[in-house]
């Protein structure tokens, strides 16, 4: 299954695009969700128009969001996870064709997708820490394939070109582990397996861990910088940038972040208000890349390293 195109116009910054991570904090664009519980207190009638209702204010919410990044430069915007709310929820969730207004709704995302392939504008999905491919229950596995499958379902309407996990818990067995997460693999949808990006963490598998996986399986591998730095190997970070840029068959797509109380204060994996322009890899310089601004402040972050890389 073909990919959307990721291609853009080159920059001045040298093919960099920086992206936006779901949420804003000084724009007035919110997503809505709401939970299993009240849902559970509707008719199923009742449950499926309220579904539909918070669908369609999600995506005028990305479409409204996707014209903020355009005006703003930023070329690169993370899809919120729940944008379909409680949709593969066990109780509660729900087939998009089961929803009221399910065409129109669906061609809304689709415009959403239209407008940032028209503005060169590269869409994704980080699914929740829970949804791991190498769980040794049956139940989360289920669970998590389902999440993944949802999430590319909307990727291809929006032309989403990843939906991005980390490798999962090593279970006391860490090659074992990644032996399932190859295995699981197979599981996957054609347009879920073609989207699927992995990442390392930063507790318990590291660049050095999941380059093999990702060489053996043709599996991009997101590079994020802040959880190398905070969960190391024997690779240096210009070696792991070499090594995960050669695993993208299209634009590779890695994360920074800086830590909350710098790199010598307690828990230095919380993440920052903002980006220390310090913590941007210069190996990262000079080709095309998007880079994922993982920070509280949001779309005011991403402006201010937009202005410190230039």
């Amino acid at each position: 299954m073909a990919l959307p195109k990721t291609t853009k116009p080159v920059t001045a910054s040298g093919g960099l695009r920086l992206g936006l991570c779901c949420q804003f904090i000084a724009q007035p664009i919110k997503f809505s969700t709401t939970t299993a519980t009240a849902l559970a207190r509707l008719p199923r009638r009742e449950q499926l128009a309220r579904l539909a209702a918070l669908g369609a204010a999600n995506a005028a919410s990305l479409l409204a969001a996707l014209k903020f990044c355009a005006a703003n430069g930023i070329q690169s915007f993370r899809i919120i996870s729940p944008i379909l709310p409680a949709k593969t929820h066990p109780t509660v969730g729900y087939r998009v064709e089961e929803l009221p207004g399910a065409a129109e709704l669906v061609a809304q995302f689709r415009r959403c997708g239209d407008f940032a392939c028209a503005q060169g504008i590269r869409t994704g999905f980080h699914p929740d820490q829970f949804v791991v491919l190498n769980s040794p229950d049956a139940d989360i596995l289920n669970r998590s394939i389902a999440d993944i499958e949802s999430q590319a379902e909307i990727a291809e309407w929006t032309n989403a070109d990843t939906v991005n996990i980390h490798g999962g818990g090593g279970y006391g067995d860490k090659p074992a582990a990644l032996e399932r997460f190859r295995c699981n693999l197979d599981r996957l949808s054609p347009r879920a397996r073609t989207r699927l990006t992995v990442e390392n963490d930063d507790k318990t598998f590291t660049p050095a861990d999941l380059l093999p996986l990702c060489r053996a399986t043709g599996l991009p591998l997101v590079y994020d910088v802040h959880h190398h730095r905070c969960c190391p190997d024997s690779l240096s970070v210009a070696e792991a940038t070499a090594a995960a840029r050669a695993t993208w068959n299209r634009e590779p797509l890695f994360h920074i972040s800086s830590p909350l109380e710098g790199w010598t204060g307690p828990k230095p994996e919380r993440h920052h208000d903002y980006i220390d322009p310090k913590d941007f890899p210069a190996a990262w310089r000079g080709w095309d890349l998007t880079v994922e601004v993982e920070a509280k402040a949001k779309e005011l972050a991403v402006t201010r390293l937009q202005q410190a890389l230039r």
